[in-house]
């Protein structure tokens, strides 16, 4: 499990095959878990100052491996009594979503992605998303869309420095939001199943 906050910005060493290796200051142990860019990976060596994880042709094929050059976001597993920031991530990445929209409002940016139809139904206004990793909020959901506001600090110190119209991303819908979405969907018909009604049947209990 992790957090959506990024630990560090580490820097491609290679990517050869099915293995990624990483320069950084953390130091990982042979079995561990972090996520690169949002994906939760294995770790199967290290050296110094550098340690690889291994990305199954499956994991390729679904993650957005252009942005698995230069610099990438890290995030180790959590450890039981770390203090839990951010929200809940499982690492597992649900689709790729693509940047439509980025505009600049002085103190914070506007970015609009995209994404499949087919997950939009998991996006929730104020909700939270994981984008390559970060944990963000939602800001408004659009009809196969949502947009994000972002400051100043996020944009310098991570990936979105680097993103352009047309970017793809790893995105990461929330995990409470698949449950409740998949609980419900059997009382009422996906057409008619909103989150206005979701919240009404939880007031209930």
């Amino acid at each position: 499990m992790f957090t959506g906050l990024i630990r560090e910005m580490a820097e491609v060493v290679s990517l050869k095959n099915s293995f990624l290796t990483l320069k950084a200051k953390y130091r990982p142990k042979i079995g561990d878990s972090i996520a690169v860019n949002g994906a939760c990976l294995t770790v199967v060596r290290f050296s110094s100052d550098t340690f690889t994880v291994e990305l199954s042709p499956e994991t390729q094929s679904i993650l957005a491996m252009e942005n698995y050059r230069g610099k990438v976001h890290i995030e180790p597993a959590m450890m039981m009594g770390d203090r839990f920031e951010g929200h809940i991530v499982q690492g597992h990445v649900d689709c790729l979503g693509t940047i439509k929209t980025i505009k600049n409002n002085g103190n914070s940016t506007d970015f609009i992605i995209s994404l499949p139809k087919e997950y939009s139904k998991y996006i929730i206004p104020k909700g939270s998303i994981t984008i390559d990793g970060v944990s963000l909020t939602v800001n408004e959901v659009l009809e196969d869309s949502f947009r994000l506001t972002i400051i100043p600090h996020t944009i310098k110190n991570t990936l979105f420095e680097t993103y352009k119209v047309g970017s793809k991303v790893n995105l990461e819908t929330d995990m409470f939001a698949r449950y409740i979405y998949n609980m419900f969907q059997n009382k009422n018909s996906e057409k008619d199943l909103t989150w206005d009604k979701v919240d009404g049947i939880m007031a209930r209990y």
